[in-house]
């Protein structure tokens, strides 16, 4: 299974830190931001599983960016705040966060509330809400899910099959990050969602492996879907979102 990778909040650089060096020393991905800028640079990068946002960010309400962060994805907000009075917690969750943690706090206390929530929000759901329509490009192809256009380097577009279009989005949405085969079906709601059935792994690499008859140069030496040794499949290649 892919390891989790977490966005840290914090305009205190030595708070962001700690935070960040805590959370990867646990087994986390960790990337730490300082700003609104920060966030979404972050987010056009690939995949996000969790943010821990503080209240204050200087000149920013960290209040509000949860909420228009909560109105275009889905994907699990902690608040962390010295404020933690109960109206000021209530205010958090009424701003769209899933949990909030008071400084000073236990940095153990903070692993447990990091693996409760994406315990609850489940791999599946974070997987899903990347797979909303946006624009992208990736290793010269244009793909636009909304037309449901593949556009190659050379300016033609590739037709796909539906279940072709639901698998490159799962990619695409999960850049140089490899995925299981039960986390790409699940994410392509394959059979209402993934399971153990060898035979849908099966499905899933035949599935694999028309893609790759479509965009790669050499399908049988793939350069951008590759094979994950004792995991699955990887895109390998930056994904620039556009919009």
């Amino acid at each position: 299974m892919a390891i989790p990778r977490l966005l840290v909040v914090d305009d205190d650089k030595d708070m962001c830190a700690m935070m960040v060096g805590w959370l990867q020393r646990n087994g986390f991905s960790v990337a730490g931001v300082h700003d609104s800028a920060g966030i979404a640079e972050q987010m056009a990068q690939g995949r996000v599983d969790l943010i821990l946002l503080d209240v204050m960010l200087g000149d920013e309400n960290g209040l509000r960016l949860c909420q228009t962060l909560r109105a275009e994805h889905d994907v699990p907000i902690i608040m962390v705040s010295a404020l933690s009075a109960d109206d000021q917690r209530m205010a958090g969750y009424r701003a769209g966060a899933d949990d909030y943690v008071a400084k000073p706090f236990n940095p153990d206390l903070l692993v447990a509330r990091v693996r409760a929530v994406l315990s609850r929000a489940h791999r599946a759901a974070s997987l899903a809400y990347r797979r909303r329509a946006r624009k992208c490009e990736f290793a010269g192809w244009q793909f636009d899910p909304r037309a449901a256009r593949l556009r190659a380097p050379d300016g033609f577009d590739v037709a796909l099959s539906a279940r072709e279009h639901q698998l490159l989005q799962v990619l695409l949405a999960n850049p140089e990050i490899p995925l299981t085969r039960e986390e790409i079906a699940c994410a392509m709601d394959v059979d209402g969602g993934a399971t153990a059935d060898p035979a849908e792994g099966r499905a899933i690499d035949v599935l694999i492996g028309r893609l790759r008859s479509k965009i790669e140069d050499n399908p049988k030496d793939p350069a951008l879907i590759r094979t994950a040794r004792g995991v699955g499949y990887v895109l390998a290649c930056r994904v620039e979102f556009l919009s």
